[in-house]
């Protein structure tokens, strides 16, 4: 089977061709990844993207390489083997060394596991009211047919009211 549809740099359009220009001196790289030139097959998509990625990738309160931790992390959750080797690649080169990467990964894990664990036993916020517990409806029902077999049972003769 074949893969998806690339735009190489020699076969871009010039629409295309000035973002991969964009993308590799913005980078300081001299060959793109494969997801700019399977998204250039349409142009609207590699622009926006690319434009949105720069801003938000770019120096600002946090650090490069913690951006790329934090991308990398977010990868990782969501399964992307993909965007986990870009841009942890990407975090290594901006200064993150093997032991950060594994302790990021680690933490990962943990938020994984531990999220999962506040969602499946519904644990409210610290200072919340507690939740009511769930009837138990097997109980509940017992408790209405004792309620009712202990209650006196009026006979009316046919016609009374």
């Amino acid at each position: 089977m074949a893969g998806p549809e690339m735009i190489e740099y020699a076969d871009a359009s010039p629409e295309v061709r000035a973002v991969y220009d964009d993308i590799m001196q913005t980078r300081r790289i001299d060959r793109l990844n494969n997801f700019w030139k399977v998204i250039a097959v349409h142009p609207p998509t590699l622009k926006r993207t690319w434009d949105s990625l720069k801003e938000v990738m770019a120096p600002g309160a946090l650090d490069p390489m913690v951006k790329e931790l934090i991308f990398t992390a977010v990868s990782a959750t969501n399964g992307c083997a993909y965007c986990v080797a870009s841009h942890g690649g990407a975090a290594a080169k901006a200064g993150a060394t093997p032991e950060m990467i594994r302790e990021m990964l680690a933490v990962v894990g943990m938020a994984n596991e531990t999220n999962r664990l506040v969602f499946g036993y519904a644990v409210p916020l610290d200072g919340s009211p507690a939740p009511a517990p769930a009837p138990d409806a097997d109980a509940a029902d017992g408790q209405k047919r004792r309620t009712r077999a202990a209650q006196p049972r009026s006979r009316r003769m046919p016609g009374q009211r």
